[in-house]
């Protein structure tokens, strides 16, 4: 079993197991689940107490679900309030609260720890990522009558990038932005011929939770780019890419995200390429004839 790394997935393994546990890692269960910030601020001995279990149940309870110990499990909980939290200044002022070792203040350190960070999260994306999903997503693309593509919130600037591209492939590509509110209108007249690319990260943005569904209901194929394989835009996917973007500190990277979707987009281009060519090799009249 995986260790979940993020609180959507914990949230979502912690329930799906919660009939298979011992009733006191129930007690931890129930207690973890509706008492979020308890979790990431409190020492474990105030949590246990809470919980009304001893400090090492909450350790065994940390061991059932692949962590080293409870604060091992209590970092994902940290990583989820700074997320929630919008503003930059107090998201790093919250992680130098919560944190015990240094970060990286200065911008020649950040520059060096992102740039180190997404070497490493590029080359785990092509070392996990499927060359058969890869050659799916691209005939989907191609044979696709409309292509919408959702992201909004942190995804958004990735989705932006991947819509400019199809559109300069001459594909009918359209950015699903909510302009107005009009979310569920700019998706009316999606139907089984067309394609979603739906883009999302933990927190998952509703709305692009409320348009999947849409699309699924309308028989649309969809294309999901996350970070887990129990995302629940990976549900409604035909495809799901999971990505692990760098991060460092509280803040996350997008570059593994942009990289995989300008690879779609130039294998796009190659794929469109070759069957110009073919089309044009079987209309060529035959020498001699």
């Amino acid at each position: 079993m995986s260790t979940p790394n993020n609180y959507s997935e914990l949230q979502d393994v912690i329930r799906s197991r919660y009939g298979e546990l011992s009733k006191r890692l129930q007690q931890v269960a129930a207690y973890v689940l509706d008492n979020t910030n308890s979790v990431a601020f409190d020492t474990v001995a105030v949590i246990a107490e809470q919980a009304d279990v001893p400090p090492s149940t909450l350790i065994r309870f940390a061991n059932a679900f692949g962590y080293s110990g409870f604060n091992d499990m209590k970092q994902v909980f940290r990583r989820h309030l700074m997320e929630e939290t919008a503003n930059y200044t107090e998201r790093a002022k919250m992680f130098r609260d919560l944190e015990d070792q240094p970060s990286p203040e200065q911008p020649e350190e950040i520059l060096n720890e992102f740039s180190r960070a997404n070497v490493q999260a590029l080359q785990q994306l092509a070392a996990q990522t499927s060359a058969e999903d890869l050659n799916k997503t691209v005939q989907i693309l191609a044979d696709a009558e409309n292509i919408y593509v959702i992201g909004l919130r942190r995804s958004f600037s990735v989705a932006t990038y991947l819509t400019y591209a199809l559109r300069h492939l001459n594909r009918r590509a359209f950015l699903i932005d909510g302009l107005g509110g009009m979310f569920q209108e700019q998706l009316e007249l999606i139907g089984p011929k067309d394609v979603v690319v739906a883009i999302s990260f933990s927190p998952y943005a509703r709305e692009t939770l409320a348009l999947t569904e849409t699309a699924s209901r309308a028989g649309a194929r969809q294309i999901a780019i996350t970070d887990s394989q129990v995302s629940p835009l990976a549900s409604f996917s035909d495809i799901c890419f999971v990505v692990k973007e760098a991060q460092v500190d509280a803040f996350r990277s997008q570059s593994a995200s942009l990289c995989l979707v300008q690879s779609l987009a130039v294998s796009l281009a190659y794929h469109d390429k070759d069957d110009k060519k073919e089309n044009s090799d079987k209309k060529a009249p035959v020498s001699g004839a």
